[in-house]
């Protein structure tokens, strides 16, 4: 690996490492997560399956998804946290291959359980190995590589939009079989770069004294209330936004063109946009933000009908609907010592599935009952306002504010930035951290 020092990475060699490891979410959100929507119809329509049932099926993901996300600290620990992600991508992998083999509800819901599970340990893994590849002080730094991370969603999304749609047309209904095995091989792939980017991720800094003690989640509360009511509304939208589509007329490749705008929005707008912007914003100001926007994405399709209305939607959900893991991911950074990122990123996570399963639920019923498909979405626009409202009363207080002073063992990477009265070895004490505060006008973080 190509290094500095010991721990330090070449800025070049960051974002080379954050792109390996964006592979993970290619695979955990892109494919096995999102790509269903673009399934669904031709799934619904050969399996004969209401909504209900069809948001049952999503709900079976989410709780795996669930359950994965509260174990992945624990996998983390007993197999190491490069393992772990790798590891979940290829069972992730195999669940995708083998929905192409049975029609059965119950055996599907099971894939779709155990997809759910090996992804969130994917993505939670990953998403503490890309707050670790910038081991120095500069947060903003530290964002813009985990906006790279969260990229692979948008790029998952874009690969699927271009598979499904070529199965369905190819072999028509009976296509989305096609489909799951295409992502499955995929996502085989995908376990290459991201083996190679968790290897180059530098090893974790030793635990301190404050290893054991409080984590700080409780500070965090409204960011959890926040990622269930965010989770909900914004999954319930791209389960059913294509199902919508169809029912207003649009054709396959017409859906599939708007799968591939959000996903190019997703990406391009995380890599480019979100990690320097919520880099800059504090407490939850970013998390609320991403709600406003994510709900003006949401509303075309549901007052206009056609194409024109679609990739309007497209571009503006696209463009922020990942914002939200990248949002909560750097705010769970700067709140929470180190030793605690992996287990608040991963309760944090379980917020969010919990969201992630009820909202299709529902959504679901709503679109069976008078009303239809945009009866269920609707359900979206209000989760997303009351998500906003919530965010907001979110106070950041950064870790190092909070904590004991920890000595620092010799072997700690040495800080890029000069801290007064600290030696660049030495972890900031809360004194040291006030009078740089009062120096520089920013929170410095505790190593």
């Amino acid at each position: 690996m190509d290094t500095l020092e010991a721990g330090a990475v070449r800025p070049r060699s960051e974002y080379l490492i954050a792109l390996g490891l964006a592979a993970g979410p290619v695979v955990a959100l892109g494919f096995t997560r999102f790509a269903y929507a673009l399934l669904l119809p031709s799934m619904r329509s050969e399996l004969d399956w209401s909504y209900t049932a069809a948001g049952g099926l999503n709900t079976a993901n989410a709780l795996g998804y669930i359950i994965g996300a509260g174990s992945a600290a624990w996998w983390s620990k007993r197999l190491g946290a490069g393992r772990s992600f790798v590891l979940g991508i290829l069972i992730s992998a195999l669940a995708l291959l083998a929905s192409a083999l049975t029609s059965d509800f119950t055996s599907l819901s099971v894939l779709r359980f155990v997809g759910g599970l090996s992804t969130a340990v994917t993505f939670v893994v990953g998403s503490a190995l890309a707050s670790r590849v910038h081991a120095g002080g500069r947060q903003q730094r530290s964002a813009v590589l985990v906006g790279v991370y969260m990229a692979g969603v948008g790029i998952g999304v874009v690969l699927s939009g271009i598979v499904v749609p070529a199965a369905l047309t190819t072999w028509g209904s009976p296509g989305w079989q096609a489909g799951w095995l295409l992502m499955g091989l995929l996502a085989l792939l995908a376990a290459g770069p991201a083996t190679w980017a968790a290897r180059a991720v530098p090893p974790a800094a030793p635990a301190g004294a404050t290893q054991g003690g409080r984590s700080g989640l409780g500070r965090m509360t409204p960011s959890f209330i926040w990622y269930v009511l965010f989770g909900a509304g914004y999954v319930s939208y791209m389960t059913f936004v294509i199902a919508l589509l169809h029912d207003q007329g649009l054709s396959t490749w017409n859906t599939a063109g708007f799968f591939i705008v959000l996903g190019s929005a997703s990406a391009l707008a995380t890599l480019l946009v979100w990690g320097r912007v919520i880099g800059r914003l504090r407490g939850g100001t970013a998390p609320a933000l991403v709600s406003v926007v994510v709900l003006v994405g949401v509303l075309p399709v549901l007052l206009f009908d056609g194409l024109a209305a679609a990739i309007v939607s497209a571009v503006v959900f696209g463009s922020a609907f990942m914002a939200g893991p990248t949002a909560i991911t750097v705010l769970a950074r700067r709140m929470l010592p180190q030793h605690a990122w992996t287990s608040g990123i991963a309760w944090l996570t379980v917020a969010f599935s919990v969201g992630q399963a009820v909202g299709p639920l529902i959504s679901g019923v709503l679109s069976d009952s008078e009303g239809g498909i945009a009866k269920g979405l609707w359900l979206s626009v209000i989760l997303l306002v009351v998500s906003a409202a919530v965010a907001l009363t979110q106070r950041e207080r950064p870790a190092a504010a909070q904590d004991e002073p920890v000595s620092a063992p010799a072997t700690t990477p040495a800080s890029t930035e000069t801290i007064p009265h600290c030696t660049s070895t030495e972890a900031a004490t809360p004194r040291a951290s006030a009078e740089a505060d009062a120096a520089h006008r920013a929170p410095v973080e505790q190593r």
